[in-house]
């Protein structure tokens, strides 16, 4: 549970997961829900293995839960992780193994597909378990809910046979917005064929509303066949499935994609077809690689989970999904170390501020659930450093690094500083997967030749424990006594020669890191034309 804050603060905060809330509150009308409680919702489509994206769904709806606690600290929520693993299996995603073996279970449920990597006794059983650990893995409360059971248990019966008796109003809001070809065979129902287990996408031909079935034409043998609509042997078309479960469940709020928004239309006329108000939610953008391309789970670009935690923060993951939610942004390495480094920025300052309508507005503060840095130490130095210390030193295990780092903050040790011992390991990994294959070295021009050679002399007239300050002043005059047209021409080059890149740290700073003398050593190697990447 968050921290709790006065409610007039809450009420004011600008924050988007309050001004979401309040959609919540307004909803309410100041009553509580009849089912006692309110419920939050996020859905998972396991046809591929999830994505960063579905994290950044469970994330932000996260957020939105707990600004309402804020406001109304009495109304208990319910956050639904759902699966919609009855899904039929469509197509087979390129990133996975056993390609051959996958194809010949095309259009079975999820639930019936083998799983191709044998964990599990099927591949939306696989993918259900890979959703339920990173979520687990970053604290979240939730309750999962399977598709495949919530059909199988009867838990969804009366909603379904809600759908029957409604079907011609369904169908008038579903048809308009298909072409004249899908027209022909739609129907809210997908039959589950009682011989072939295959998820069938046919045309109803006969609704019999007092039995609770259909009756369809099986595609192989012509023959008509009856099935119920409810216990399992019927699913819902996905946009009719939507809208029953929001009726079914009672789901307060739901956010979804900008690419869902016309599904989201049609999904609440037919929620409001079956006696339901439709959930509150707002569409985020989506993410992009780093071609600016969405990224998809059977394409498998962008970026996993799991792939973020090996060079970055959970926090810094939660940070990169906690701004700017209604703007596209590109999803991939790179953005790792900046998201990384901000996120202490912010708990730095959270820490230093008392006024609690500042610190709501501060995304440290969402992350942290209001308590802020609580027993974490502050970290003494940036993420982005410790890249560029792992990249000079060639450091192939973190040990190299905090040499460096003990001199630096003297006292500082991993047992003392936890989380600075991880942004080390983080960083090695960066370093060794990818700034070490994108290095490219130059040699000094003539100017900065001269330049170099100054910056050595200033270097070894400082005393070796000048402060990073001191240093970055000494850079600095050193780059304006030399003819640069732009003194940024002088980091650049300081950049490129010394560290291979076209940016880097404040560069005293990295030689209050470093060390002075090993930074003369590595300028006098630079000029001697010896091999920095050696």
């Amino acid at each position: 549970m968050t921290s709790l804050i006065p409610v007039e603060i809450a009420e004011n905060a600008r924050a988007w997961p309050f001004e979401e809330a309040r959609k919540i509150v307004a909803r309410l009308g100041g009553e509580k829900p009849e089912k006692g409680h309110v419920i939050l919702e996020t859905g998972y489509g396991p046809s591929g293995l999830p994505h960063i994206g579905t994290f950044g769904e469970v994330f932000r709806t996260t957020m939105v839960r707990r600004a309402f606690e804020q406001l109304v600290p009495d109304v208990p929520t319910k956050l639904i992780a759902f699966s919609d693993d009855m899904d039929g299996f469509r197509k087979v995603p390129t990133n996975l193994p056993n390609q051959e073996m996958l194809a010949q279970y095309l259009n079975k449920p999820l639930t019936q597909v083998p799983d191709p990597f044998g964990t599990h006794e099927s591949f939306g059983a696989h993918n259900n378990a890979r959703l339920q650990s990173f979520l687990d893995s970053f604290g979240f409360e939730y309750e999962f809910m399977s598709s495949t059971e919530c059909y199988k248990s009867g838990m969804f019966d009366k909603a379904l046979l809600e759908t029957l008796q409604r079907y011609e109003e369904i169908m008038a809001i579903m048809l308009p917005t298909l072409g004249a070809e899908r027209q022909a065979t739609y129907s809210p129902f997908l039959p589950v064929c009682p011989t072939s287990g295959n998820v069938l996408q046919v045309l109803i031909v006969e609704r019999n509303t007092d039995a609770g079935t259909v009756v369809y034409e099986d595609p192989e043998s012509g023959t008509k066949v009856e099935v119920p609509v409810t216990g399992g042997h019927c699913k819902l078309q996905w946009k009719c499935d939507w809208a029953m479960r929001w009726h079914a469940l009672g789901v307060d709020y739901e956010m979804s994609g900008k690419d869902l928004i016309d599904s989201v239309k049609q999904s609440s006329k037919i929620c409001r077809t079956l006696g339901s108000r439709p959930p509150e939610g707002f569409n985020y953008e989506l993410f992009l690689d780093e071609n600016g391309e969405k990224i998809s789970k059977s394409k498998g670009n962008g970026l996993s989970v799991e792939e973020w935690l090996r060079y970055g923060s959970p926090e810094s993951l939660s940070l990169f999904m906690f701004q700017q939610p209604k703007r596209a942004k590109r999803l991939y390495f790179d953005v790792i170390p900046k998201n990384t480094d901000e996120y202490f920025q912010f708990l730095d300052k959270l820490a230093e501020e008392s006024d609690d309508a500042k610190r709501v507005e501060n995304p440290a503060w969402h992350i942290t659930q209001g308590k802020g840095r609580g027993n974490a130490e502050r970290v003494p130095l940036s993420f982005g450093l410790l890249l560029n210390l792992a990249s000079v030193c060639h450091a192939e295990d973190k040990s190299v690094l905090w040499g460096f780092i003990e001199r630096y903050a003297p006292g500082a040790t991993p047992e003392s500083h936890p989380t600075l011992d991880k942004l080390a390991g983080y960083a090695v990994n960066y370093y060794q997967d990818f700034a070490r294959p994108a290095k490219q070295y130059r040699a000094p021009s003539d100017l900065e030749r001269a330049a170099f050679q100054d910056l050595v002399s200033e270097l070894k007239a400082l005393p070796a424990d000048a402060d990073a300050e001191t240093i970055q002043t000494q850079v600095y005059e050193v780059g304006k006594r030399h003819e640069f047209e732009n003194l940024r021409d002088w980091f650049k080059g300081l950049y490129q020669v010394l560290l291979g890149q076209d940016q880097g740290p404040r560069f005293g700073s990295f030689i209050a890191l470093y060390g002075r003398d090993e930074t003369v050593a590595l300028i006098e190697k630079a000029l001697a034309g010896e091999d920095l990447a050696a």
